[in-house]
């Protein structure tokens, strides 16, 4: 057997041991201790895939600071297959963070600026809040944005990796730090994470921290993918290549601690943190531009580019880490970046808004 014949057996062998996933939601939101806003199925295009304004995959390609308080150590990096690594707490997240991953991460921020009708949050935290920490704050995006909207407030974002910018409000600053360890913050309204559950050791730790540093009455808000492609209407097959290459990712970010569906079962923790007033909303996604709503063919759009983008950094550690070869890994993607294209299949993520509150003494 050949190396493009046995790639093609491994990645059939994988593709059957997959389950499907139609038949929409299987979670159940940690219900019995939340109030949960589930969303309605999408209603697909009659004609997918006709042209307009957000049809632009032809031409498309992918690519295979602030007020640290740390030493030069922290701005190290280490570099492999051509992409650049943080040294700090390394191995601890397994993607890039170099500047075609910071440009995903400001496309997602525009998406969610779109699922989100343009607001950065769903908690009722006033119109006055006066302290904001960002944790996980990437470039800091949502924490400039953030500062903007509230110019009377501090808001603080805090990561692992140096990027983020020198020019910004005066009142947002950035502090390079590992979240997991004790945190200084305190009296605290409003506490945002987004896209970090998922690479969080200790989650139930954190959460204690978080809750440690907000007055009062103070809010948190967790915005998380869960990152399995689901299907309401059966066009997704049980061999399908996007679930195919989630599912291995979901393997893979296993190696490193993470569970990637994570962010559906959340109310419990936040309870056993003691927040009260737990809330969630779920919003699909939907993976391209099948949707009817043009707003959620944009959405889809931002979200299928996502993934493209994603894919070379899933050929790096994570797939090593499950012991695929080269030849492997570039089949799995190939046949995943090809279904992309398909509107036919009508793919989405579901999106978990929780946010809860400490109580007020």
């Amino acid at each position: 057997m050949g190396a493009t014949d046995a790639t093609r057996a491994y990645t059939s062998a994988t593709s059957a041991k997959l389950t499907s996933t139609s038949g929409g939601e299987r979670a159940t939101h940690d219900s019995s201790v939340a109030e949960v806003v589930r969303p309605a199925q999408i209603e697909p295009a009659t004609e997918p895939g006709e042209e307009d304004e957000f049809d632009v995959t032809e031409g498309w390609e992918t690519e295979s600071g602030g007020s640290a308080s740390a030493d030069s150590s922290i701005y190290a990096h280490t570099y492999e297959h051509g992409r650049r690594y943080q040294t700090f707490k390394n191995g601890r997240y397994p993607i890039p963070n170099d500047d075609n991953e910071q440009d995903r991460e400001d496309m997602k921020h525009a998406m969610m600026l779109e699922l989100m009708d343009g607001e950065l949050f769903f908690a009722p935290i006033g119109d006055n809040p006066q302290n904001i920490l960002d944790i996980g704050t990437g470039t800091g995006i949502w924490a400039i944005d953030a500062g903007d909207r509230f110019p009377s407030a501090h808001v603080r974002g805090v990561d692992l990796s140096p990027i983020q910018p020198n020019w910004v409000p005066p009142n947002v600053d950035f502090l390079i730090d590992d979240c997991e360890k004790d945190w200084l913050a305190s009296n605290c309204d409003f506490v945002h994470f987004r896209f970090m559950v998922i690479i969080l050791k200790d989650v139930q730790q954190v959460l204690k921290h978080a809750h440690k540093s907000l007055r009062p009455g103070g809010w948190i808000e967790l915005q998380e993918l869960s990152a399995e492609p689901l299907c309401d209407d059966g066009t997704m097959g049980s061999d399908d290549p996007v679930k195919t290459m989630y599912s291995l990712a979901g393997q893979a970010f296993a190696k490193f601690g993470m569970n990637v569906t994570l962010p559906k079962h959340l109310g419990h923790s936040l309870q056993e943190a003691g927040f009260e007033n737990i809330k969630c909303i779920v919003k699909k996604v939907p993976i391209g531009v099948w949707a009817k709503d043009k707003t959620l063919r944009l959405i889809g759009l931002y979200q299928k580019m996502a993934v493209l983008d994603l894919m070379p950094a899933l050929a790096g550690r994570p797939f090593e880490a499950l012991g695929m070869s080269h030849a492997e890994s570039q089949v799995t993607l190939a046949f995943a970046r090809k279904a992309l294209d398909e509107t036919k299949v009508h793919r989405y993520f579901n999106y978990y808004f929780w946010y809860a509150q400490k109580p007020s003494e």
